[in-house]
């Protein structure tokens, strides 16, 4: 009985590998691309990481005379797009915008997924985060915010992309200074944005960049923005490290493949985004969002700063708690 039991364990053991061996095959046979290539958005329209995936999506159709599909699938500050991409086949007809927020769920939140389960093709935006308002709101200044945060703990209500993200986390470190807000999270850009507008959110945790046409528009201002030195458009505006607060995690979007896609489909997708970062169209891009305009790092660099980004935020979590 232990004979036949063993036998039918080697048999479909032999079968599984055959089965691997033989999808592998028809992989490395079939002609890439041969149907449009997916780009999900783990976001709703309109905010940082749909306009990325838009203006670089673009740029790769016409590169690459192949369509590539924009999908959002907002939820659970983002994971829900990348559970999508992860389901998935590894065949590299999907890739999905992975930003900071997003990887701050490795430390703060429970994620069926770890970082070595998917392979970055770049990174494409780093850009710094800020504090807004209306441009009709009280506070004229940060320190009027800052006055009231602390006469008041958790009064003010500030509006963020989902718990557990990088917005989460840098409230939660301003609260530890005595500048204790209420997160309120909104996985829609736009709901989110409107909520200042409409009172609903007394402040909102943004990339600038994101908000050009509504500070163009003169509709929102910044208090602060969280970097090391001042930004050249907003030099009146201070920022965090020359007011003490030791906290900048500025907000990066990458774009990634699910581990296991076949490397030469790797090269060929890196190859192609990072002719679309060095176009002066992308550039402009960069320009118009605030962003560094040495932004953009291709495979092997990203993989090092997202392992750095992840050491700089388990730190600043283990200092102020999950």
């Amino acid at each position: 009985m232990k004979s036949l039991t063993r036998l039918i364990t080697l048999t479909g053991a032999s079968v599984l590998a055959a089965g691997s061996l033989f999808a592998g095959a028809a992989l490395a046979q079939e002609k890439y691309p041969s149907r449009p290539i997916e780009f999900i958005v783990p976001w709703g329209p309109g905010g940082g990481a749909d306009q990325l995936a838009r203006k670089v999506g673009k740029m790769l159709e016409d590169n690459l005379k192949v369509s590539f599909p924009v999908v959002n699938a907002p939820g659970a500050t983002g994971a829900t797009g990348m559970t999508k991409l992860l389901v998935g086949q590894p065949d590299g007809h999907a890739m999905s915008v992975y930003i900071a927020d997003t990887h701050a769920l490795q430390v703060t939140g429970a994620t069926k997924w770890k970082p070595g389960d998917f392979k970055a093709l770049a990174i494409m935006v780093q850009q710094p985060s800020a504090i807004l308002v209306p441009m009709d709101s009280r506070f004229k200044t940060w320190a009027d915010f800052e006055k009231e945060a602390k006469a008041n703990p958790g009064k003010l209500k500030v509006a963020v992309l989902g718990l557990g993200s990088i917005d989460d986390v840098t409230l939660r470190y301003l609260g530890s200074k005595g500048v204790k807000t209420n997160a309120v999270p909104f996985s829609n850009p736009g709901e989110r944005y409107v909520s200042i507008l409409g009172g609903h959110a007394d402040a909102l945790y943004e990339q600038a960049g994101d908000l050009r046409q509504m500070l163009d528009n003169k509709q929102m201002r910044p208090l602060l923005i969280f970097a090391n030195e001042r930004v050249a458009e907003f030099k009146d505006i201070p920022v965090s490290k020359e007011l003490g607060y030791n906290v900048t995690l500025p907000q990066f979007r990458s774009i990634v493949v699910k581990a296991g896609t076949p490397p030469e489909r790797v090269k060929f997708l890196a190859d192609a985004i990072a002719r679309a970062a060095a176009s002066p169209e992308y550039k402009a891009f960069l320009k118009d969002s605030y962003a560094d305009p040495g932004s953009y790092l291709g495979p092997d660099e990203a993989d090092k700063f997202l392992k750095h980004e992840m050491d700089a935020l388990s730190a600043l979590v283990a200092s102020v708690g999950k």
